[in-house]
């Protein structure tokens, strides 16, 4: 039940369209927690009608004018008692480690080339959380809510460190077994 969450969190930073929602869930909030466009707008009318947010009142009436979204008490009330029970941490699913271990099984063929394709999108992502940091968090930056904000972004760079070296140590391990399946594979189209 997270989305919704998701959504409170972001409509109390600030009262927002679906479509400003979108978009900021695009730039932040979607790079820990992803909903599509229609997941959003569904929820947004789910939390509406269960009394939880509000749309804001129009200054003008113009037919197909966006709703913009505020949080009421019980949506705030909501997302404080959630924030409060504890969970338990998620087991791991990661199709890329579940190909790993069928590889094991039929064969490393194409592997390699996704090993470093994911290599480049987790550096790729990398560089971005770091260039966020520099920008959206400087030095003395000390109330509450700011070191919490960072303490999530540097989870996201932990986990794209993590990521990057596995990665690179993975292709270090099997570079030998990598580049002869590789050349078998360039041998094969070759005769085909």
């Amino acid at each position: 039940m997270s989305l919704p969450h998701a959504i409170l969190t972001a409509l109390l930073e600030k009262p927002s369209s679906g479509l400003e929602l979108t978009r900021r869930f695009d730039l932040s909030i979607g790079y820990f927690w992803s909903a599509t466009h229609q997941q959003i707008y569904r929820e947004l009318g789910k939390l509406e009608r269960a009394g939880l947010i509000r749309a804001l009142p129009s200054e003008q009436t113009t037919r197909g004018q966006k709703k913009r979204y505020e949080v009421l008490p019980g949506g705030r009330a909501e997302l404080s008692r959630w924030t409060a029970e504890g969970q338990d941490p998620k087991p791991m699913r990661d199709a890329l480690l579940l190909r790993l271990r069928a590889a094991a099984v039929v064969g490393t063929d194409g592997i390699g080339a996704d090993l470093r394709r994911h290599l480049e999108l987790h550096r790729d992502r990398l560089a971005e959380y770091e260039e966020i940091e520099r920008r959206d968090f400087p030095p003395g930056l000390d109330a509450v809510e700011d070191r919490l904000r960072h303490a999530v972004l540097r989870a996201g760079i932990d986990l794209e460190t993590f990521w990057t070296r596995w990665l690179a140590r993975t292709l270090e391990d099997l570079s030998g077994d990598l580049a002869e399946d590789t050349a078998d594979l360039a041998e094969g189209r070759a005769e085909s």
